[in-house]
């Protein structure tokens, strides 16, 4: 048996193609532009990168592209002024503000003083609360975990009643990821690096989201047959024979995985287009809200 690949750049293109449309009719009808700020502080390479990417996506869908490029040395208050400017800022639907920050910088005070009906990224403590809570529902979903449920979604895979098992507990992934899949009526486990006997949970798995951050320490013969993997790990590995002297792969060893899988996610291609995908969504979804309809 080889798996259904899950095509994460497929789906994200569909995504992009509804919002691109969204956008659009925004403007034809209310003559209103969304607009996504991205804060970049310092000089990260990764950060920049991953900056880069949302501007071009957002030039491609119609969404207006704020950029701020602010030195690594920035103080706490400077920062929280430069949020404060964009909270006001009537252009401004969505603002992102690209982690990790320098040291010297509360992170978490940084984040919470994004105003929530602009938190694109989905981590203000109130979206959190809401989405932890049931019965309620956040203005906005954190960027991966809502990738990882349209991917889901959009593979016909059936998550009310089935056995989902997390393995990694992040703000980021892991905790947002179970809350979703448990509002979707899967029953859910999470597992961390504390858990005993991890292999034998995930067997349990009819969905398995990995989300660890160890590269392909999950193996074809901890899965269950036929269960839905969903990899969100990006991790380097060496490998002299590629130019840049490494491939990327993702928290599960696909290829061993891929043999008893019913559906698996690649790495590269899988979660990581959606990520970005889903920003955009909410992107315009901030611009529904900031006009009301």
């Amino acid at each position: 048996m080889s798996a259904q690949i899950i095509d994460g750049k497929e789906i994200a293109a569909q995504v992009h193609e509804e919002v691109r449309l969204a956008v659009a009719k925004m403007k034809e009808t209310h003559n209103y532009t969304p607009g996504l700020a991205t804060v970049l502080v310092g000089e990260d390479t990764a950060s920049a990168t991953y900056v880069r990417m949302k501007r071009k996506a957002c030039e491609e869908l119609g969404i207006r592209s704020i950029g701020r490029e602010i030195p690594a040395n920035i103080s706490q208050a400077e920062l929280m002024a430069l949020v404060t400017e964009l909270n006001a800022d009537p252009a401004v639907n969505g603002i992102l503000v690209q982690l990790p920050l320098p040291r010297h910088l509360n992170e978490e005070a940084i984040l919470n003083a994004i105003a929530l009906e602009k938190d694109v990224d989905g981590f203000h403590p109130v979206n959190i609360g809401r989405l932890a809570m049931k019965g309620r529902d956040p203005l906005f979903i954190p960027c991966t975990p809502y990738g990882v449920m349209v991917l889901l979604e959009k593979s016909g895979v059936k998550v009310s009643g089935a056995d989902a098992v997390i393995v990694g507990r992040s703000n980021i992934v892991g905790l947002p990821v179970a809350m979703l899949l448990q509002k979707a009526n899967a029953t859910v486990t999470i597992c961390h690096s504390r858990t005993r006997d991890l292999a034998g949970h995930i067997r349990q798995a009819d969905i398995l989201i990995a989300a660890i951050g160890q590269a392909e320490m999950i193996t074809g013969d901890m899965i269950k047959p036929g269960a839905t993997v969903i990899d969100v790990g990006t991790n380097r590995k060496d490998d002299p024979s590629r130019k840049r002297g490494y491939r990327l792969v993702g928290d599960v060893d696909f290829e061993s995985a891929k043999e008893v899988a019913g559906a698996i996610t690649p790495v590269p291609g899988g979660v990581g287009p959606m990520t970005i995908a889903m920003l955009m969504k909410n992107t315009y979804h901030a611009a529904e809200l900031a006009l009301k309809i």
